[in-house]
């Protein structure tokens, strides 16, 4: 992976109606432990990390790069927003395109945080990098993962077979996003 290209960060944080998007800092690492160590959080992602292995290995201030923001409710890490590069990709038709990921704590499933918090960031996205798309993957059997690919304007460009489980690539351009209109003379 490698940095998405021109952009100042940290960005100032993003507010969104109950969420911030911000960088992460030193109090979120207990968290991302509980994140990257759990089963629920891993089905569709090749399995958690051990605990111990991520309490040893982990720093201070854990994920601070460029395009990983900390989705925060109430002053509390509730999941992780990541926008990164892949010049080299699985897939021919998503190398070198921004990637969006994401992971929630199970305690923050089903409130619509997901969608309001991928929203944020891909309008961050478009403001810093305009007209660029970006590409998301996911396993077909998480449903969750499809149904918030398709609201944020995500369309298949591709399904394939790796990890033992059918994948789905996506991609949104700007012009189609949730909240963007059609460009003129379209």
């Amino acid at each position: 992976m490698t940095e998405l290209g021109p952009v100042a960060w940290p960005p100032a944080p993003i507010r969104t109606e109950r969420l911030v998007l911000r960088e992460p800092e030193a109090r979120d690492r207990a968290v991302f432990v509980e994140l990257l160590a759990s089963p629920e959080v891993h089905t569709y992602l090749g399995g958690p990390r051990p605990r111990d292995e991520l309490e040893r290995e982990m720093p201070e201030v854990p994920e601070r790069w460029p395009g990983s923001f900390v989705v925060d409710l109430d002053g509390a890490l509730i999941g992780q927003i990541l926008l990164r590069r892949a010049p080299e990709h699985r897939r021919p038709a998503a190398a070198g395109k921004a990637d969006l990921g994401y992971l929630f704590l199970p305690r923050a499933w089903g409130f619509g945080y997901a969608a309001e918090a991928c929203a944020a960031a891909l309008d961050w996205f478009d403001g810093v990098l305009p007209g660029e798309p970006v590409v998301l993957a996911t396993q077909t059997a998480n449903v969750g993962s499809m149904r918030l690919a398709a609201k944020l304007g995500f369309t298949e460009v591709e399904r394939f077979r790796a990890w033992d489980a059918e994948q789905w690539l996506g991609m949104r351009s700007p012009a189609t996003g949730p909240d963007n209109k059609e460009p003129p003379g379209r």
